[in-house]
C-alpha cells in the first residue's frame, strides 16, 4: 500500500524515527552523535523546530518535535543529508545511510505529549544499553535536568505540564520518567491510524475536516493588536499587561493575548514569551489556564469568542493547514 502524504500544519507534533538502511548503525562513535546534534541544532533554529526529546540509538533515531510553518520534510531531509555526507566520507562508504523514508507520525499533543517524552527517553532502558537513564548521554533527559545541552532541548513546554517552580517541575518530571522504568516496548505508540495519525477519534476528525477543506486560515494580526482589543475588553491598561508584576488580572490577560495569538496567528509560545519578557514556560501556563477557563468559564468562552470576532473581521489571512 502506497504511503498517503503528510499533513502539515503550524503547532503539528511529530513523533519522528529515522532507521539505518537494512538496519545498519548510523553512529559508530561519539564524534557521530556529536556531529549529528550539531546539524539538529543548526536545522532546528533555521527550520523553526520545537524540539521536545530525541534519543540517538546505534541503529536509529527518535525526535519528538513541533514544526512551524515550513513542513517537516524539509528539516528532516537537511538533517539526514548532512548526517549522511559526514558518515560516508569519515568511512569510505557511499549509497544510502538511512532506510528509505523516515517514519512521522502526526500526535495529538494533548493527550501524547508527556507519554513520547517519557518512551524515548527510556528507549536506553529498555534496549538494554543502561539501567538509568542518566547514564545514557545521547537522549534529551539529561537536559530537563540541567544536566545535559541546554540550547538544543525546548524543555518549558514540557515542565509547564507539571506545574510549580522550575525545580518542583524537574522533580516531577524525574518522579514521572521513573515510575515508567519498568515499561517495555509500547506498541500503542506504533499502531496509528491512516497510517499517520496518534490520537483519540476527537482528534483524527478534527484535522481530517481541516483536510477536506483544503485549507484551513490564520491570520496576519500584530500582537501589540491583539494585547489591545485584550485591554479593551477587560477594562485593563496595557501596561497592566507588560508589567513585570505577578499582579492577577494583568497576568490574565497575557494569558489571554497568549492564547489568542498562537490560535489565531499561529505565533509559537517562544515568540509570544519574547514580546513580552517572561519565560516560555510561563506563557505555557497562562495558555493552559485559559484553556482550562474555556472548558468550565461560559463568560470567558463568551468574551474571546467576542474578541476572536473582532480580531479576525478585517484581518489578512494566510494558510493554516496543507499536505505536504
Amino acid at each position: 500500500m502506497a504511503r498517503k502524504p503528510r499533513v502539515h500544519y503550524p503547532g503539528a507534533l511529530y513523533h519522528v524515527i529515522a532507521r539505518g538502511n537494512h538496519r545498519q548503525d548510523i553512529f559508530l562513535d561519539d564524534k557521530d552523535r556529536t556531529a549529528y546534534l550539531f546539524y539538529l541544532s543548526e536545522c532546528k533554529s533555521r527550520y523553526n523546530i520545537q524540539l521536545y526529546a530525541y534519543a540517538l540509538m546505534k541503529t536509529h533515531v527518535h525526535l519528538l518535535l513541533e514544526v512551524g510553518r515550513i513542513p517537516l520534510s524539509r528539516f528532516m531531509q537537511s538533517v539526514l543529508f548532512r548526517h549522511a555526507r559526514n558518515f560516508n566520507r569519515r568511512y569510505g562508504q557511499v549509497g544510502h545511510l538511512f532506510q528509505g523514508r523516515y517514519r512521522a507520525i502526526l500526535c495529538d499533543q494533548d493527550t501524547y505529549l508527556l507519554e513520547l517524552v517519557r518512551y524515548i527517553h527510556l528507549n536506553p532502558v529498555r534496549a538494554g544499553v543502561v539501567k538509568d537513564p542518566e547514564e545514557y548521554l545521547w537522549t534529551s533527559h539529561l537536559s530537563y535536568l540541567t544536566k545535559g545541552e541546554k540550547n538544543l532541548v525546548d524543555t518549558d513546554l514540557v515542565l509547564g505540564q507539571f506545574g510549580g517552580s522550575q525545580s518542583v517541575a524537574r522533580r516531577k518530571y524525574l518522579e514521572f520518567m521513573l515510575e515508567g522504568l519498568d515499561g517495555g516496548h509500547e506498541k500503542k505508540f506504533y499502531e496509528v491510524k491512516d497510517q499517520r495519525y496518534l490520537g483519540e477519534v476527537e482528534f483524527i476528525n478534527r484535522i481530517e475536516d481541516e483536510k477536506k477543506r483544503a485549507e484551513r486560515v490564520i491570520y496576519e494580526i500584530p500582537i501589540g493588536i491583539i494585547a489591545a482589543e485584550v485591554s479593551r475588553a477587560n477594562g485593563i491598561t496595557r501596561d497592566r499587561l507588560y508589567s513585570l508584576s505577578r499582579e492577577r488580572k494583568g497576568a490574565r490577560g497575557r494569558g489571554m493575548v497568549a492564547y489568542l495569538a498562537r490560535e489565531l496567528t499561529g505565533e509559537t509560545v517562544k515568540d509570544i514569551a519574547v514580546h513580552f519578557r517572561r519565560s516560555p514556560m510561563r506563557i505555557s501556563q497562562a495558555i493552559i489556564e485559559i484553556e482550562e477557563g474555556l472548558r468550565h468559564d461560559g463568560s470567558l468562552k463568551r468574551v474571546m469568542n467576542q474578541l476572536e470576532q473582532d480580531l479576525t473581521k478585517e484581518a489578512k489571512r494566510k494558510y493554516f493547514i496543507t499536505i505536504a
